[in-house]
């Protein structure tokens, strides 16, 4: 391994970049170098550490053991010395270009889209969001993401302040015939065909935990990992599902559901904005964060607010 003293700060910038996007074209583009530029100081790198850091798979390129290793270390290092020499520039929303990665929940992303794309039009036109889904994938990687939003049940590590919530509600069809004055027994829980919602492996819900607790094992007809689909392999069909409240009463009158009554008390569903601890401070994650916590008001409570008032609330209000 080379002296680290040979490692100046312009050399652990484009160290970021490439352990960050993967690519020695993006990691130009992200910081503003020429792909030269980039392969040069990746040379130098390889050469230091005595690791390529970035192998072939394919079309694509994966980052060695040692450099995933490494990936938060320089992270971490690129933020400080930012802080240290306050390289870090103020966050202008009206003459910004940034664009933020947001990963959630396909219900999270289905009530906080549309107000989210509207209020970033008026506020921030050049602004724009990545949007990823948590559907199918692995733990969340908040080093690459600039937030995640998720419900507590999903174990994502970070910095955590909660947006809205909503209630968990059995639907099923409208004319279903186990259906007592708009009720379901735990008898009918137990034998009706089940859709079953599994974000993923290590991911107990809400209302598998009930049904659990009631000794109550319906028969899974299908699975799915999200809530979207629920409502549509419902209609028509003898099975139910669980699904936010804010979902079933959307579908309802289109898919001819009912939510319907059960003994079974339902956790209520609490979705929350995760952030890397290391990125706080930082000027454009805090006005971010403020943007999601006004349409989660939205979200929430509807669209019936003050714009000033929410203007004001924009500003510099500090993140949880």
């Amino acid at each position: 391994m080379g002296d680290l003293r040979d490692i100046d700060i312009n050399l652990i910038v484009v160290f970021d970049a490439i352990l960050t996007e993967r690519s020695l074209t993006r990691a130009g583009e992200a910081i503003g170098l020429t792909q030269p530029a980039v392969s040069g100081a990746v040379a130098k790198l390889r050469k230091l550490l005595d690791d390529p850091l970035l192998v072939r798979s394919g079309r694509t390129f994966t980052l060695t053991p040692r450099a995933l290793a490494l990936q938060p270390i320089v992270r971490e290092a690129v933020i400080e010395v930012g802080r240290t020499f306050n390289l870090r520039p103020l966050f202008d929303p009206l003459t910004s270009d940034r664009q933020f990665r947001l990963t959630a929940s396909d219900y999270a992303l289905s009530v906080m889209t549309a107000p989210l794309l509207r209020v970033l039009e008026t506020e921030a036109p050049g602004v724009s969001v990545e949007f990823g889904s948590l559907n199918n994938i692995g733990p969340v990687d908040l080093l690459r993401e600039d937030v995640a939003i998720a419900s507590a049940a999903h174990g994502v590590p970070g910095k955590r302040q909660s947006l809205f919530s909503d209630a968990m509600t059995c639907i099923v069809r409208r004319d279903h015939p186990r259906l007592k004055d708009g009720a379901l027994t735990l008898e009918d829980l137990a034998e009706l065909p089940y859709v079953q919602v599994v974000f993923a492996p290590h991911v107990v819900m809400f209302a598998d935990d009930a049904l659990a607790a009631a000794s109550v094992r319906p028969p899974v007809a299908r699975s799915v990992s999200g809530f979207l689909p629920v409502p549509f392999l419902v209609s028509g069909t003898d099975m139910f599902g669980f699904v936010p409240a804010r979902l079933a009463d959307r579908y309802a009158d289109d898919l001819d559901l009912q939510i319907a009554r059960i003994p079974l008390q339902l956790s209520t569903l609490v979705e929350s904005a995760f952030w890397h601890p290391s990125r706080t401070n930082e000027p454009a994650l805090r006005w971010f964060l403020g943007i999601l916590r006004t349409v989660a008001e939205r979200v929430e409570f509807g669209s019936d607010t003050d714009p000033d008032a929410e203007a004001e609330r924009w500003g510099d209000r500090p993140a949880g």
